[in-house]
């Protein structure tokens, strides 16, 4: 058999050896028969091209809470209707949205778990008090516990501003003291608001960068006449001797009662027994 000759005269192409790279996300990937330049260029040029493209993200827009309004007082109400407000479906969501802190003072754990900040505001609202408006932009609430009248609360909201101030007051009793039937009996009084606060400053310093803002006049003068105000059926007004200003993460802070707007107790005069006035016999 005659071998085969090969014909010299024949070209040949040589074969293209393709490799196949997995695929990165990385310009600088080795890849066979493209230059990495061209591959960066165009990465680039299509990261400018989508970044001119995309639609700016919108700016939050403040939580929409005029419905409080329209339970404040009228010519009907002069107190306003704190019952219909707490029973209104978005009441809840709202206490669950602005309501975020922790809290320890009120209630027991239930497998290792305080209640929240919202429960708590409404366990102190659930009994009516008041939902009275200042200035025609504040609107405070105000209830106590059912069966415990000294807890009460007083819920502070803040309709304007970029973002709704709100904040939240409690007074707990000193369970280590006096019966809650003693005008002596001494209470703590908790302030919850849903941004850092600080007491208004005593001196002229200026307010460093970064810090807190003050506690709003319109705030500590709703705490004082709440503050004020004497339980249901008693005629006793609470005696406030501690007051703790709590950090929206949960930080305590004691301050002074008065820097957010407690007056002590009037104090009692040897003649004022409580007894009633006895007239002369004849």
């Amino acid at each position: 058999m005659t071998p085969i000759k090969k014909n010299p005269d024949r070209h040949t192409r040589p074969r293209k050896l393709t490799v196949i790279l997995p695929v990165t996300r990385s310009v600088s990937s080795v890849q066979i028969g493209v230059r990495p330049l061209a591959i960066f260029a165009l990465a680039t040029l299509s990261a400018i091209s989508f970044a001119a493209g995309a639609p700016k993200p919108e700016k939050p827009q403040p939580e929409n809470v005029e419905w409080l309004w329209q339970y404040t007082p009228d010519a009907t109400n002069k107190e306003g209707r704190e019952n219909d407000l707490t029973t209104d479906l978005r009441f809840k969501p709202f206490l669950d949205q602005f309501l975020t802190a922790p809290q320890t003072f009120w209630g027991i754990p239930i497998n290792g778990k305080q209640p929240s900040l919202a429960e708590t505001a409404l366990v102190h609202l659930t009994v009516p008090g008041k939902v009275l408006a200042d200035e025609n932009r504040y609107i405070s609430i105000s209830g106590h516990a059912v069966h415990f009248a000294p807890a009460r609360g007083l819920l502070w909201v803040d309709l304007n501003g970029k973002q709704h101030l709100v904040a939240f007051a409690a007074l707990d009793w000193i369970k280590q003291g006096r019966p809650t039937t003693d005008p002596a009996a001494e209470y703590t009084l908790w302030l919850f608001p849903d941004e850092p606060l600080a007491p208004a400053a005593t001196g002229s310093a200026p307010q460093g960068k970064g810090a807190p803002d003050r506690i709003p006049p319109a705030l500590v003068k709703a705490i004082a006449r709440w503050a004020a105000e004497p339980l249901p059926g008693s005629g006793i007004v609470q005696n406030i001797t501690h007051a703790i200003l709590v950090d929206p993460d949960g930080t305590p802070h004691e301050v002074a009662p008065s820097a957010l707007g407690v007056a002590p107790p009037a104090p009692k005069t040897d003649t004022d027994t409580g007894a009633p006035v006895l007239k002369p016999r004849n």
